[in-house]
């Protein structure tokens, strides 16, 4: 095995739109970043493809066809997670990873399931309305760059703008001639005062039987204009200045109705859902009492996956049509503990396998965030140059697969113990040894993890 030198290469991963949303090239760009479980790519790769069909399949059926829910089973740090987070990057679809174990049953303490749509439509918002600002941009500045030069060369009274005497066109040419200096940059020091909005949110909590209680509604929306907001004056330099006034102009350019119009869509029909820890609400078998944060979440869950309409603070949003991934070790229960209605609708369920020391290798290297890479990166930023040889990557992969036998199988994150560990001293002395040309070799790693791995209880603890 060779050695690994220091990455230089940098990510040039794009969102696949489009014809380019092909299963092969899904499973092409997981495969950058997570090593094996094709079988969990494949299903994901072909549930993303589906959602792009549906999208062009005419009126009358497309509100028919569902999307096809998916379970990854699988212990900790073998990649669900990691397969859901870079799907969503991939699509540029809104994407929201919940904890199932977060949520509690309707009448009870605890966050209610219907603040996932909430949350997954604020995330929407905010990705359109990026979107939208960049598209405005160029317009804004030509604003910012009108209400400067105001700024710093008032106009003159508007009956002298209409006898076009020699005082408004002496005050024409001296705008030209601080027009050039400003956007040759002559001028980005100059303090001006400047008026500028506070935004007073004011913020208030509704608590109703709905489960709004989220939403955090902001009485500036609620109200629009009826509420005033607050002027107050700033001194600032005119580069802090172009700042605080691009950001106003851009609010007024974006038409926020076409953006809650956009991100509603978005939500309704590109948007993912990954509930981890499904296995931790899976029915505990015993009759007796309430238990709601087990089956009484299942019984809330279950009409947001099957279709339902959720109140939002941009309007209603329909979840028939949002992808659910679900994620859990179910190593203590297992999908059939769950109601059979929630089951019937997450018909996909993928096992992930678990990985080895050959996997553990290809995991450190082969990746575009490889851990070694990462490592790297980051002692390079120091003028550390760290090199690590074939054989201790080897060693370090199989000192992680023995471990996880040994003890809790943690999959990959068991790497990223044993690298701190082993990095530890590098990582502490590195502001004070530079430049240098450190080589992590096999000895080296048997060396620093030798007495760890041999005490139980060390191993336990640290690893």
């Amino acid at each position: 095995m060779k050695e690994l030198l220091p990455a230089t290469s940098q990510d040039t991963s794009n969102t696949l739109t489009g014809d380019d949303l092909t299963p092969e090239m899904v499973v092409q760009e997981l495969d950058r970043y997570i090593i094996g479980q094709d079988q969990a790519k494949r299903a994901v790769a072909i549930a993303m493809r589906n959602r792009w069909r549906r999208q062009r399949v005419p009126d009358d059926l497309r509100h028919e066809i569902m999307p096809n829910n998916i379970i990854l089973i699988g212990p900790t740090g073998v990649g669900k997670t990691e397969i859901a987070r870079r799907l969503s990057g991939l699509a540029g679809a809104p994407f929201v990873k919940v904890e199932a174990t977060k949520f509690t049953e309707v009448g009870y303490v605890g966050r209610d399931v219907e603040s996932i749509i909430r949350e997954l439509m604020d995330l929407a918002v905010s990705q359109v309305r990026a979107e939208h600002t960049v598209r405005v941009r160029e317009k804004a500045e030509i604003h910012v760059r009108e209400r400067l030069l105001d700024i710093l060369l008032p106009p003159p009274p508007v009956h002298t703008r209409e006898e076009g005497d020699e005082q408004h066109a002496k005050w024409e040419r001296s705008r030209e001639k601080m027009a050039k200096k400003l956007d040759n940059g002559e001028l980005e020091e100059r303090i001006i005062e400047l008026d500028t909005s506070e935004d007073a949110t004011s913020m208030m909590q509704i608590f109703a039987q709905g489960g709004i209680e989220e939403m955090g509604l902001n009485l500036h929306e609620i109200f629009g204009g009826i509420i005033p907001k607050k002027q107050k004056k700033r001194r600032t330099t005119i580069a802090e200045a172009r700042q605080l006034l691009l950001g106003d102009e851009t609010g007024k350019l974006v038409e926020m109705d076409a953006v809650i119009k956009e991100a509603i869509h978005r939500t309704e029909n590109l948007g993912i859902v990954f509930l981890d820890e499904l296995d931790k609400i899976a029915g505990s078998g015993r009759p007796e009492g309430p238990d709601v944060s087990r089956e009484g979440v299942q019984r809330d869950i279950l009409p947001v996956v099957e279709g339902t309409s959720v109140v939002t603070k941009y309007g209603i949003v329909r979840t028939e049509h949002i992808l659910f991934i679900g994620s859990g070790a179910f190593n203590v229960s297992k999908p059939s503990d769950l109601i059979p209605e929630l089951q019937g609708r997450f018909p996909i369920r993928v096992e992930l396998n678990s990985l080895t020391a050959k996997d553990f290798v290809r995991i450190l290297t082969e990746p575009q965030n490889a851990m070694i890479k990462q490592y790297t990166a980051l002692l390079a930023t120091e003028g550390v140059k760290l090199i690590f040889a074939g054989e201790a990557i080897q060693e370090i992969a199989d000192t992680a697969d023995r471990v996880n036998r040994k003890m809790e199988n943690i999959g990959a994150r068991r790497l990223q113990t044993i690298l701190t560990t082993l990095l530890e001293q590098i990582l502490f002395e590195a502001p004070y040894n530079k430049p240098k040309t450190i080589r992590i070799t096999k000895t080296r790693v048997i060396n620093a993890l030798k007495d760890i791995v041999k005490d139980e209880d060390m191993t336990r603890f640290i690893l």
